[in-house]
């Protein structure tokens, strides 16, 4: 065998005088730290948004889309003026500007916003529907009792899969939809003074103007 020069410069690691591909165990800490590095990204955009002041800002998919087909029954025994109170039907969003309120009695910033949405109700111009979210009736009834009901119909999803089909990230949320069925705004999270004034009442405003 003959040895190298002293001198000689390092022998090339690979044939092809590329450096040498990481340790296998390098690789898999990478693969399995990816997930974890993209939901962390996400979840940081997601809170950014929701918390950025502006209840606007987390996009929906079904803005400017027909709204869902949504046959709802009402919350068991709940009853105005000695009858039922009905639950949601896809008629319920065609021929009115309609605003549809995602609520539940464990919610605690739905008990902050009732009043306001009581405020909404006085408007003639518009109907507000409910849609309680994976609650229970007794729970929901004793709610409205005590916070007041600003509901024409309010639709039961026990199950959440209505939630579902609107696009809920969470409770409380509210959909203005226009005269043809058509979603035209959502606000994510609670209705406050704030953004019940300079928010809710202009998107409701647009919608109204729209058809008239």
């Amino acid at each position: 065998m003959t040895a190298e020069p002293a001198d000689a410069p390092p022998a090339d690691p690979s044939p092809s005088g590329e450096a040498p591909a990481a340790p296998p165990a390098r690789r898999r800490r990478w693969v399995l730290l990816l997930p974890l590095v993209i939901f962390l990204a996400l979840a940081g955009l997601f809170y950014h948004q929701l918390f950025s002041g502006d209840p606007s800002a987390l996009p929906s998919a079904l803005i400017g889309r027909p709204a869902p087909v949504t046959e709802l029954p009402g919350i068991d025994g709940l009853t105005r003026d000695g009858a039922p109170v009905p639950g949601l039907a896809a008629t319920d969003f065609e021929g009115h500007v309609t605003v549809l309120n995602v609520w539940a009695s464990w919610c605690v910033p739905c008990r902050e916003e009732a009043p306001l949405l009581m405020r909404l109700a006085e408007d003639d111009r518009i109907r507000i529907v409910g849609l309680n979210y994976k609650d229970r009736p007794d729970n929901a009834r004793a709610f409205l009792a005590r916070y007041g009901d600003p509901y024409a119909a309010t639709g039961a999803d026990p199950s959440g899969r209505a939630g579902i089909e609107w696009g809920v990230y969470g409770v409380p949320e509210t959909f203005v939809i226009d005269r043809n069925g058509v979603i035209a705004f959502k606000l994510v999270g609670a209705i406050t003074a704030q953004n019940l004034e300079t928010v809710l009442k202009p998107q409701i405003a647009k919608v109204l103007a729209a058809g008239s």
